[in-house]
């Protein structure tokens, strides 16, 4: 079991279109962040090899060539933003290498944007050509299931949904973990969130006995969408899980100088990062 960070980088990734910042010419490949996107990989009790991508940005296809991913088995998004969701149709390669449709989770109002966007593969039958299109299964997550703590239950691990809000957006977390003792990862269970400005006090709970948080991070200075990096300090203080990864960081971030800033047990994740 393991969780590959596929991009660590805010909407316009690092490093920006015409910036000469310290930052964006750094030759530190760490300061190098693709839009944010991560893989969760195991092996299944059956012996089957298992991805689930959590969002599908604009930098999907690069993602997952540098990373050797070779199988996509769901898809499960955070919300409805272009840095998370327009990489979608490059999961048709993963249809054709695997034969069969592809499942997306997603809340309603980000499966009504991603119905509207990609027209051409959920209505299909009003194509000009019959092209070659990617082949999804949608699936709702209803708040009753965010309110329940009931999970999604994909292939032996468990994604439970954690409301976070994103400026005034609510949008989705997870907490992740493995359903049996027979799958076992060091870094699991772990919560996942991104894009959050403040998580509602009843998300708290879900974020009991971490062993990994992974953590909403842009900068120092605050912003009105995003965790500063001392709000988000703040939330993994609070959490007190073994160990804690920020994501999402803008190019004021050098990678080598914040990190040396961290407490213990709280680093800044990189692209290509595999925890296990």
């Amino acid at each position: 079991m393991l969780l590959r960070f596929l991009g660590t980088g805010t909407s316009a990734g690092v490093p920006l279109i015409g910036c000469e910042c310290r930052v964006c010419t750094s030759a530190d490949p760490k300061d190098q962040r693709l839009r944010t996107s991560v893989s969760v990989e195991w092996t299944d009790a059956t012996g089957h090899a298992r991805v689930v991508l959590i969002d599908a940005g604009p930098d999907l296809r690069q993602q997952v060539l540098r990373a050797r991913i070779k199988r996509c088995d769901a898809i499960v998004f955070t919300h409805n933003h272009v840095d998370h969701t327009f990489g979608l149709d490059e999961v048709r390669r993963f249809n054709a290498v695997q034969g069969q449709p592809i499942p997306i989770y997603a809340e309603p109002h980000t499966l009504g944007h991603l119905c509207r966007v990609y027209a051409h593969i959920f209505e299909r039958d009003t194509n000009v050509n019959d092209s070659f299109v990617a082949h999804l299964i949608p699936h709702r997550i209803e708040e009753q299931d965010v309110k329940s703590g009931r999970g999604l239950e994909l292939f032996g691990m468990r994604f439970v949904p954690i409301r976070g809000l994103h400026g005034r957006l609510p949008v989705l977390g997870f907490r992740i973990e493995a359903m049996s003792e027979q799958m076992k990862g060091a870094a699991f269970p772990l919560a996942y969130l991104t894009d959050i400005s403040a998580l509602p006090p009843e998300s708290y709970k879900r974020l009991r006995g971490l062993r990994t948080l992974v953590l909403d991070a842009l900068r120092h200075r605050a912003h009105p969408t995003h965790l500063s990096i001392d709000q988000a300090l703040n939330i993994a203080f609070n959490v007190e899980a073994d160990r804690t990864y920020f994501i999402h960081m803008a190019h004021e971030v050098l990678h080598e100088e914040v990190e040396a800033e961290l407490p213990e047990r709280i680093h800044l994740a990189y692209d290509g990062l595999v925890l296990e």
